[in-house]
């Protein structure tokens, strides 16, 4: 019998395409690795460090990124690539606003028929008057926040069927611990006998990156079947701390001490770019659609994030009893 008379006739799977940008980085990474897993053709594409693994593409070259759309014609574009250290923003502004800003233009000129999902951030938001909703008015303290939100006229304007994920601080898989905001703080856990000042000042929600690459499976299926799926959302972690309560969930994560870190309650003068004191997203617009997932506990997911940084492999034998 042939293979083809075995299926039955209502059977139809969609073959569903993604091209995810940034995908060499803490959360492109999550998000290619969630839809391959999940029956989906997955294209990563990066610049700096793309090969081998995925394809490189300069986002800021028009012709590359039509090419590279029309030869691989998603279903899906999940658009990751940023400079998102606000630091660093701060000082190489137009290095950042060509990506941040016009990379967003030239995708979104290209998506006609496509679902662009942009990935922004809290940043967007002073941090004054918390917590903020979809809707709420926007106001930037720092470039990086500035870009960003440009990023998002530049997305919405283009591509008015797109939608926009705001995420605030993301921690997940580091393939070094300074990748994350989250995960740097483990080399001040790990040195126990030297005491070390951590910020104890601005609240923040950190966020997996395995949970955010749910919801943006979640919003990419609902939106093949519901294209009046668009406009911005948000989603969040739950669990509020500062850096200080990090590094010492980090420390109990792993049961190691942490009366060498020291609260420090006050911003020093000259620290970098202006961060907002608390820029809580308020995430219902996702929960009533049925998009959000449950986060992964704190202490659970960083003890899978920073599992493989060890220096003691015996603290395996401790930390799971």
């Amino acid at each position: 019998m042939d293979l083809d008379d075995e299926l039955p006739d209502d059977v139809y799977t969609p073959y569903k395409r993604v091209l995810v940008t940034g995908a060499t980085g803490l959360l492109g990474r999550a998000i290619y690795k969630e839809f391959q897993k999940n029956e989906w053709d997955t294209l990563g594409c990066g610049y700096s460090r793309a090969r081998p693994r995925f394809l490189r593409c300069n986002l800021l070259d028009e012709d590359a990124v039509r090419v590279l759309i029309q030869d691989f014609q998603p279903h899906v574009i999940v658009h990751c690539a940023a400079e998102r250290r606000p630091d660093v923003v701060e000082h190489h502004t137009e290095a950042a606003l060509n990506l941040n800003v016009h990379a967003c233009a030239t995708l979104a000129k290209e998506a006609a028929g496509i679902f662009l999902l942009y990935i922004s951030t809290d940043y967007v938001f002073d941090g004054r008057n918390p917590p903020y909703g979809e809707n709420d008015a926007p106001n930037p303290l720092n470039m990086y926040g500035k870009s960003k939100l440009e990023g998002e006229r530049e997305i919405l304007r283009h591509c008015p069927g797109a939608a926009v994920l705001r995420v605030p601080i993301l921690y997940g898989e580091v393939e070094k611990v300074e990748e994350s905001a989250v995960t740097v703080l483990w080399d001040r856990v790990q040195q126990g006998a030297e005491s070390c000042t951590i910020d104890h000042c601005q609240q923040r929600f950190p966020t997996y990156t395995s949970d955010v690459a749910r919801v943006c499976r979640n919003m990419a299926e609902k939106a093949l079947q519901d294209p009046s799926l668009r406009g911005v959302f948000h989603y969040s972690g739950k669990e509020q701390m500062t850096k200080y309560e990090m590094a010492c969930a980090i420390a109990d994560a792993f049961n190691l001490p942490s009366s060498h870190l020291i609260p420090m309650t006050e911003q020093p003068a000259g620290s970098g770019a202006q961060r907002p004191h608390n820029a809580q997203l308020e995430c219902s617009r996702l929960e009533l659609l049925g998009l959000s997932v449950e986060p992964v506990p704190f202490k659970a997911a960083i003890r899978d994030s920073l599992w493989p940084f060890l220096h003691d492999k015996r603290w395996r034998q401790t930390v799971f009893h």
